[in-house]
């Protein structure tokens, strides 16, 4: 047996990651009396659902008529044609109902003068199934992420969720073909502890760490896609990236879309409002992929501003200085720490920046992971949820202000799920020591890699690989350099160096793990997209440029063994949930 202290803990339910989602579904859990374990890397309100600022979607019609429909048809048409439009019916008519009670637990959001919850216009939202631009978008001013991140931790905490925090997940329990729990490492003392549960949620959020240039905190490792990936388990449409329109240059800071919602505006060089070309009715206000290839059209040919012509400039100067100081304050201040813009007299730097992870674990709309062997079937006793979950809502491209909403629909729907299927006090089967030896055979032998490579260089070689052979545009050349070099670095680990050998705080030890999550995430989604021949949403071939509906209206499906990948399909779902609302089917997507 190991020769490391193990520590064992028997749970109805644990909820792996501590953001929006991993909150809202520990919150449900405890609230129906399912004995729950929170496990998070980092203190649960440091979790990266902090850094959302502009709002979270729902077709509440605050600021004028809307319909759960029209928040439906835009969703499915940002995701062009790839989301599953069963799920996103789910996500948008129960969307009013999650805002609702996000209120009623005590989110602070910006008010209406009649005391209603404020709404501005973001990217891609319509109403009327196209015809003009709708208010959709709850804002708490610009830190609406921040400000439901705190309110679902008290939430929790008065339920009685129980919290494991500062414990670095390593690998789930698994069990003919059932996930039993996981494995996860302390590293207050160095213990390793084994949870047992019923179900295990995934809500790990995102792994934008990958690139170079990226909007995700450095805790965004995707921790839980690799640890499906070691389970033997695919991941869904990997390729698709999501490049922010309006990253700081330079720095890689977010500046929200809740910006252009106000008024602001993107210019070149000349001066020129360029979305006005690209985007003649939505103009700054269209989808985040078409926003982000229109910037970099411009800078591609030669209309970018600065000394190298390599970002656009975002203008809020002429907006009213209340309006500034109320609904954008965390903006204001990121400019002024980060690019050192005063916003009422000067423009920000900006540049297209890796923002959000569309691909995932892939699920169905109760939260439930699918084994994808040609069925819908699941995997008994695991979900996910977030951005660590591929349910398919966003597609290819997701719209902002839909990833809060996300969060909180699919994080409720987990608990609903787990509470059906999970009677309190259930006892626990006993599992092997195999999969624990092997969880902790990987562990030491990173643990004590005596290399001559260091985990940082290692990291660097795929974040440039990454944002230079699988960004904004595509090629068949560029991405197969990528398929290739990939594996170079992925090869670079067997002289890995970790110089610290102990196991309390060994950021190290932990940088090295997110690694080798990292690398196997890389190895897929430069995989998916090279296989994938078509231009859809976020993922923009050069020498595909037309949508293929024909052949690629389906998901992706890549399983990771090592640096080996197998590369499937899977059909997107045209069924609706209920008959309030019919398929839409495929058209094509102008703003």
């Amino acid at each position: 047996m190991s020769a490391y202290k193990i520590i064992d803990h028997e749970y109805d339910v644990i909820v792996l990651g501590a953001g929006g989602s991993g909150l809202r579904a520990a919150v449900g859990l405890s609230e129906a009396g399912l004995k729950t374990a929170c496990i998070s890397k980092v203190f649960p309100t440091r979790s990266h659902t902090s850094a959302a600022q502009g709002g979270i979607s729902a077709a509440l019609g605050n600021m004028g008529e809307d319909d759960w429909r029209w928040h439906m048809y835009d969703t499915v048409k940002g995701a062009d044609w790839l989301g599953d439009q069963d799920s996103i019916e789910y996500l948008c008519k129960e969307a009013p109902k999650a805002v609702i009670e996000l209120e009623k637990y005590g989110v602070p959001f910006s008010r209406t003068d009649d005391g209603k919850i404020y709404q501005r216009p973001f990217g891609g939202m319509t109403k009327n199934y196209g015809n003009g631009i709708v208010q959709r978008t709850c804002a708490a001013a610009d830190r609406t992420g921040h400000a439901i991140l705190h309110t679902l931790y008290g939430q929790a905490l008065k339920h009685n969720t129980e919290f494991f925090i500062e414990y670095f997940a390593l690998d789930l329990i698994m069990k003919d073909g059932e996930c039993k729990g996981l494995i996860a490492w302390n590293l207050n003392d160095g213990t390793i502890h084994r949870f047992r549960a019923h179900i295990t949620i995934i809500a790990t959020g995102g792994y934008g760490k990958v690139y170079y240039s990226a909007t995700s905190a450095h805790t965004c490792t995707g921790d839980g896609n690799a640890m499906v990936l070691r389970a033997g388990l695919p991941l869904q449409d990997m390729e698709f990236v999501q490049f922010h329109p309006t990253g700081i240059y330079g720095h890689g800071t977010l500046i929200s879309e809740g910006v252009r919602g106000e008024g602001g505006y993107l210019v070149n060089s000349k001066g020129e409002r360029f979305m006005e070309r690209y985007a003649p009715n939505a103009k700054d206000l269209a989808s985040r992929d078409v926003v982000s290839r229109s910037m970099s059209i411009e800078i591609n040919e030669g209309r970018g501003v600065g000394k190298e012509k390599d970002h656009v400039h975002l203008h809020l100067s002429h907006l009213d200085k209340n309006i500034i100081e109320s609904r954008l304050p965390g903006i204001t201040e990121a400019a002024r720490l980060f690019a050192n813009v005063d916003v009422t007299k000067e423009p920000i730097p900006v540049v297209p920046t890796v923002h959000y992870n569309m691909g995932g674990i892939p699920t169905n709309y109760k939260a439930e992971v699918l084994t994808v062997n040609g069925s819908e079937k699941t995997v008994p006793g695991l979900m996910a949820i977030g951005e660590a979950a591929c349910v398919s809502v966003h597609g290819a491209n997701r719209l902002g202000s839909n990833s809060l909403i996300d969060l909180v629909v699919f994080g409720r729907a987990a608990a609903m799920r787990a509470a059906e299927l999970v009677k309190p006090g259930t006892p626990h089967e006993e599992v092997s020591e195999t999969e624990t030896e092997k969880c902790l055979a990987r562990f030491d032998k990173l643990r004590n890699a005596n290399g001559e490579t260091s985990t940082a260089e290692l990291r660097l070689s795929m974040q440039k690989i990454m944002q230079s052979k699988c960004a904004v545009f595509r090629t068949d050349k560029t991405l197969k350099e990528g398929v290739d070099e990939i594996r170079k670095v992925y090869d670079g680990m067997e002289s890995i160096s970790v110089k610290d050998k102990s196991l309390v705080f060994n950021t190290d030890l932990v940088e090295t793990l997110e690694f080798d999550n990292l690398i196997r995430q890389a190895i897929t989604t430069v995989d998916s997209a090279y296989n994938r021949k078509e231009s859809r949403g976020a993922h923009a071939r050069e020498d595909f440029p037309k949508r293929d509906d024909e052949k690629f209206m389906q998901h992706t499906i890549a399983w990771c063994n090592g640096k080996d990948t197998k590369i499937d399909y899977r059909p997107v779902h045209k069924t609706t949930l209920t008959n309030e609302v019919q398929y839409f089917p495929p058209q094509e997507r102008v703003y």
